[in-house]
């Protein structure tokens, strides 16, 4: 039951059916698995089954006769530490065990090789495409197994994005049509009124889009924080959402780095770290199509970063169809957070968080700031401390503190946290220089109750919980 709700936490419209006797807590329970089973199969439920992969395929063995039309089935250890996709190729049973497994914090055992070799299924395009000419498929999949290369007429950010061997005189194509009556005439078609019924080359895979109309379908903003970079910082459920998304926005350095959770099917939206409304004006665009939207930040989404964006604008400039749009905030771990975790417990009694950009806000309102919480004796986390234009404000705060800190004050000087070159650094403040930190730098600065005490060889931080 604890791996079947860690699962249904990820996929919240799951349903936990339990064994009667064995089980308490399940969402619904029943008296013959073989049964319950056998009949959620044939009714094209997909099926997660937390035993072991033969039960399950014992069970459902003599039902098994159109793998166009079986569901997802995959079979889960009791302890959550194997993820095996069964059945349902067809219907995004590997997309369905990576998001499983990603909630579980591992790795899925997918052994479907054109997934693994070209990171999208052909067989089973994303909402909105249809494969008109599936028998081809077999035939098509095999020649690009065996080193074909592929020419791609039309446009489809799936596909453009997959490790598909794309190429303009490629051996096979891929046409991507919006009206089957503009198939390319170089395709030969038989004129019968069903496009299923045209035969097109086998060397051809022939994709028919189509949109959804706008107003039937309200769309999903999820706006995440991915934590300061270590994807074991980032939580289950943030992990869910970017993988179950069909576009994710944000600045590029945040979407590179969760680009190993990136799904066939998900489009990128990538722009400067400055146009934080433009960015959220795009995601609500395009969660206003109908679409499931994932704003990325570093950190913390609702910290200095694009949640507050994304309802300024909603504030500010609303719009009709943004009104049914589905908001959702999902928090993540800030880098005070993983700076303080990292020297101990600086951040142990009262304290606050300012940012020196003098961006969005004068220098006038950040020094009286500056000047309030260091009268007031509380523990001070630093944002922006120092960029390439703004190389004064450091020094101009620590003048202001030191007019009520003592210079031995304990500092924590954290960079890049948990990602590549990461540095924490202690010093005292009299000794912080401008060089110490950038925009990648988070700083905190201790109160005057702060200490710093050994044990053994290691040196921890803290600020006791009690005056």
């Amino acid at each position: 039951m604890p791996v079947a709700r860690q699962i249904q936490a990820n996929l919240p419209k799951a349903v936990i059916y339990g064994l009667a006797d064995r089980t308490q807590s399940a969402d619904i329970t029943y008296a013959n698995f073989g049964e319950v089973v056998r009949e959620l199969f044939q009714k094209g439920t997909p099926i997660i089954g937390i035993c072991a992969a033969g039960i399950l395929i014992r069970t459902l063995a003599p039902l098994l006769n159109n793998k166009y039309q079986e569901p997802a089935v995959v079979a889960i250890a009791e302890d959550g530490s194997a993820v095996v996709p069964l059945l349902g190729g067809l219907q995004g049973v590997n997309d369905l065990a990576r998001q499983i497994a990603t909630g579980l914090q591992v790795s899925p055992a997918i052994t479907t090789t054109g997934y693994l070799r070209f990171r999208t299924t052909l067989l089973s395009p994303p909402p909105g495409y249809r494969l008109l000419n599936p028998d081809h498929a077999k035939t098509f999949i095999a020649d690009l197994l065996a080193g074909a290369t592929v020419k791609l007429l039309g446009q489809a950010t799936w596909l453009e994005n997959s490790n598909l061997p794309l190429s303009p005189e490629g051996n096979l194509t891929i046409q991507i049509i919006h009206n089957p009556e503009n198939i390319e005439k170089s395709q030969p078609l038989v004129a019968q009124p069903a496009i299923e019924s045209r035969p097109l080359s086998p060397d051809c895979l022939v994709y028919e889009f189509t949109p959804p109309e706008q107003g039937l379908t309200s769309g999903k903003l999820a706006i995440v924080g991915i934590g300061p970079g270590a994807m074991a910082w980032m939580s289950p459920e943030v992990r869910a959402l970017l993988q179950s998304a069909t576009d994710w926005v944000g600045y590029k350095t945040y979407l590179d780095l969760v680009k190993s959770l990136w799904q066939p099917g998900i489009t990128r939206h990538e722009s400067d770290n400055r146009v934080e409304l433009d960015r959220a004006t795009t995601a609500l665009n395009l969660a206003g199509q109908g679409r499931s939207v994932v704003v990325v930040s570093s950190g913390d989404a609702g910290i200095y970063a694009m949640a507050a964006a994304v309802f300024e604008v909603l504030d500010k400039s609303p719009q009709p169809e943004w009104a049914a749009i589905n908001i959702q905030v999902a928090p993540g771990i800030s880098a005070m957070q993983a700076a303080a975790a990292m020297v101990g417990a600086p951040l142990g009694h009262d304290f606050c968080v300012i940012s020196l950009s003098d961006i969005l806000k004068p220098w006038e309102v950040i020094t009286q700031r500056l000047e309030a919480v260091a009268q007031a004796d509380l523990v001070i986390a630093i944002y922006n401390p120092v960029s390439q234009q703004r190389t004064w404000q450091l020094a101009q705060a620590k003048e202001i503190l030191l007019q009520w800190r003592s210079p031995d004050t304990p500092v924590v000087l954290a960079r890049n946290l948990g990602r590549s070159g990461q540095t924490v650094i202690v010093k005292p403040l009299g000794e912080v220089a401008i060089d110490d930190a950038d925009m990648r730098t988070v700083i905190l600065i201790g109160s005057s109750k702060t200490r710093i005490i050994q044990q053994g060889e290691k040196s921890w931080i803290y600020t006791p919980r009690h005056y």
